[in-house]
This record gives structure tokens, sequence and C-alpha cells, in this order.
């Protein structure tokens, strides 16, 4: 997609010149599980401090309007995979399967050469529940979408996890963002001698609750409630795993030529304090700014500039950007893509993006024209409000009245974006015409035949004990005499 008269920015002669120009680049996708705009050093947290973070985003091309795909997390990681907007591809909501007839960045790279591995958080097999590892049987693990190797697990995970190494099951020790890190870092130095370039996803389960930080990384925040200390120091470690990334990339002697992006799934969490959104209005789950926009850094030392921009991206360009910057074929995707390519972005400065960024979860949608938003919390309903996102980014006014010409343009562009989505979640996107096979239904793993001979041995581990309980409650026969 075309992007908007690009201005060139003085000294960047040297991008994709030399040696790297003629060398694919290594590719890490790196995110957060529920971390909000708010939640950094550089943005100015009263009490997060995040140098490892602060670093990249000063080396590198810190967005400060980049939005996730969805306001939730699966929805998302659809997104990331895809270029598409969560729904096209079944992704309703978190738990939901990602379709196998979607086509994903992974295909498409290791067709393009590269070895490919996901670390941490999946989610896009339609189980739900706290994270277990994703077993070799499961029809949607990440290798039937292209990864290689993979060390994850099925949703959200804390310290001393469970996890699945292509299908085989380990207990691991310590923070669960510093394993990810480890085991992305194991893939990228063991594959390195190959030659091929690689491409990692990191995808953390933290800061989503439940909340359990190591204690010398929450002892800083004793002076909070203990889910909102907890939340924050998992942050910590996090942050410490991103500089250990760096550091490792570095150490390989790839850091130049490797491609770093760092965002967050969904917005921030309420009732953390201090406040997770840095003032938006809205939480996760919301179409709200504080629901969607999150944290968004691209750092590329041989090609990107470090600088800020207030140019509008989200995580369905991930995909499109490196189709561009590798030049892909067109068939790697599944269209309508929803994203565009961020490429230009990487050596000029266009002052807009040249099509809007649009939204959908459940019955609330959203769409980000530049400098203006138009959302809707009831599709059905048809009550539409329009923000000026420059001069009032904490949506505080509508100015639906004000401005009815483009109220109108922007609700029928929606409204006709929304349309073309339900065709798409009817399966007519894919060469079939037709749903193949059919979605399943969203479940608990612990519901699944092929993990009860585990439960025994996991029902007294402390991530997975409220809900098995629960669980038990629920399946219990009533003791009520007929």
């Amino acid at each position: 997609m075309r992007l908007a008269t690009l201005l060139l920015l003085p000294g960047l002669a040297l991008c994709y010149s030399g040696t790297l120009a003629a060398t694919k680049p290594h590719i890490v996708f790196v995110m957060a599980d529920d971390m909000g705009w708010g939640q950094t050093g550089y943005r100015g947290h009263p009490l997060l401090q995040t140098p490892q973070l602060d670093a990249m985003a000063a080396a590198g091309l810190r967005f400060e309007r980049f939005y996730a795909g969805a306001p939730v997390c699966s929805p998302t990681r659809a997104s990331v995979l895809t270029g598409r907007a969560n729904d096209r591809s079944g992704v309703l909501s978190h738990g939901y399967a990602l379709r196998q007839q979607e086509k994903t960045i992974a295909q498409a790279l290791k067709q393009a050469g590269y070895v490919t591995g996901h670390f941490g958080k999946w989610h896009l097999n339609g189980l739900r529940g706290p994270g277990a590892p994703v077993l070799a049987s499961d029809e949607y693990h990440p290798g039937r979408f292209g990864f290689d190797a993979w060390v994850s697990v099925t949703n959200f995970f804390d310290v001393d996890p469970l996890m699945s190494r292509n299908g085989q099951i380990e207990a691991f020790e310590g923070d669960s963002s510093e394993i990810a890190v480890a085991e992305a870092v194991k893939f990228l130095e063991g594959n390195q001698a190959t030659g091929k370039p690689m491409f990692a996803v990191i995808w953390y389960g933290t800061p989503h609750s439940p909340f359990r930080a190591l204690p010398d990384d929450k002892r800083q925040f004793e002076s909070l409630n203990e889910n909102s200390a907890n939340h924050h120091g998992e942050l910590v470690a996090m942050d410490r795993s991103v500089g250990t990334l760096r550091r490792e990339l570095r150490r390989l002697g790839i850091a130049d030529n490797t491609l770093l992006v760092f965002c967050s799934d969904n917005g921030g969490l309420p009732g953390i304090t201090p406040e997770t959104v840095g003032g938006l209005r809205g939480n996760k789950g919301t179409v709200y700014e504080g629901g969607l926009r999150v944290p968004g850094i691209i750092e590329w030392p041989a090609v990107i500039q470090p600088r800020v921009t207030d140019f509008p991206a989200c995580t369905m360009d991930l995909f499109p950007t490196v189709a561009d910057v590798l030049g892909l074929p067109d068939d790697v995707f599944v269209r309508p893509l929803d994203g565009i390519s961020l490429k230009p972005l990487f050596s000029t400065s266009p002052s807009e993006r040249d099509k809007p960024i649009p939204f959908r979860y459940g019955a609330r949608a959203a769409l980000v024209d530049n400098r203006y938003k138009l959302l809707t919390n009831d599709l059905g309903k048809g009550d539409f409000q329009l923000y000026d996102l420059q001069d009032d980014p904490a949506e505080t006014r509508d100015i639906g009245g004000e401005q009815p010409e483009r109220f109108e343009r922007m609700k029928q562009q929606l409204l006709a974006w929304n349309e073309s989505v339900d065709a798409s979640f009817a399966g007519r996107d894919y060469p079939e015409g037709r749903l193949v096979p059919p979605d399943p239904e969203p479940r608990s793993w612990y519901e699944i035949p092929a993990y009860a001979p585990y439960l025994p041995q996991w029902k007294d581990r402390w991530e997975f004990k409220p809900y098995l309980e629960r669980e038990k409650k629920v399946k219990k026969p009533s003791s009520k005499k007929l």
C-alpha cells in the first residue's frame, strides 16, 4: 500500500547499503501480554523504570501511536501472524483458534529460506485457561503455522512454568520472560552456523494476571497493594529480559542486521496502581485508546535512524512490512489485508497514513484515520462517536456534530469494512470459498481428554489449582435427595 507523500530525512544515505543490503535480515518479534501504553520509563511512569526498553526506544524507531490489532490477546496475535484484522481469521476473542486456511508470516519466511521459532504464549489453538504445555497432538500448535521450533504454552505463564518443546513437556525454573528469551537465544545461537536467516517470535506472559514476580523484582513496589506490586515486578523482569536479548544479539554479531520489534498485545489493565494507560481513556477490552494503543518500537541499527514518530501504525502492519523488506510475492497473504508496509518509515518521514486502521471486537468497532477516530460500542445500535486524537488524545469530547461530513464519511467507511469482515469470517477469502475445517469451539484445556493423564500431577500447581478446583465444583453431582 502506497504511503502518503514522503519527506526525505537527512543523513540516511547508508540505509540498505554495503554488505547488509544483500543479506536478509534476521527478524525478532517481541510482545508483552497486557502491558499498557503508559508502562515505560520513556513515557514517564511515576514508579516503574524500564532502562532496557528505554535504550531500545532511544536506538530505534519509537512509535507514539502504535496499536494492537484488538483490545484483547488472541486476536492481536492473529493479526501479527496474518496482517489481517482478527475476525477475518476466525479469532473473535481470547481462546479462539487461528484458522488453518490462513497464511502466516512464519510460513512465508520459511518458504523464503528462514528458520523459524516461537517462544512463550501461543493462545491461537482455541484453548482457554492458564498456560499449559501445547501438546504434540494439538492440530493448532505453532508447528502447524510455520514454526520449525517452539517452546510454547497455551496461554499466560509466570514463574517456574511447564512448557512444551515441540510437543515434549519440560519444567522450567525462574521468571517466565527470562525463560522465553533464553530459549529464543538458544534457537538463534544454534541456527547461526547454518547461515540461514532466522525468525524468532517471543510472546511473553507478562504482566497478565495472576501476578507473581520474583521477590527482588517487586521489592521496590512494597508501598503498592499486592497485585500492583507483583504486576510491576513482572515488568521489571520483562524489561531485564529485553536487555538480555539485545545484548545477546550483539554477542552473536547479528544485532546490526536484526529487525527487532517490541509491542504489547492490548492496552493496560484496570485496577492496577499507578494506572497503566498513560492518561488515555479505557483499558483492555475497550476500543478507546487505552484498550488499543500500546508501546511500539522497531530497532534495526543498519537501517533505521533513531527517532520518535507520531505516524499511526499497528500489529497488522508487521507482516506486510517484512514482506516488503524481503520482496516476497503477493501470494504469501490471504487477502484482503488490513495492514500496510512500514518500510518507507525506516528511511523517510511520512506525514500521514493513507489507509485507516480498523478494529472490531464483538459489537465494538473503531476506525483510526490519522488524527481522527470513529468508534462505536455497539454496531447494532449504530451509536458512533468521533474524536480528534491530536487535540484530544484522551477522547473526552465527541466532535461528530461539529464535523458531520467527516463523521458520515468515516461511518460509511467503517460499515463497509465491517461487511467485508463478515464475508471473510464466512470463509469467502479462501480458495474453497468456505471454512475447511469448521472453526472449533473454544474450550478450556483441562476439559480435553488429551490433558486428562496430566491432571493428577498438575492439580496442585499454583497456576492451575484455582481453575481445576472450580471445574471440579462445577462438575460435582448434586447431593439433593429425590
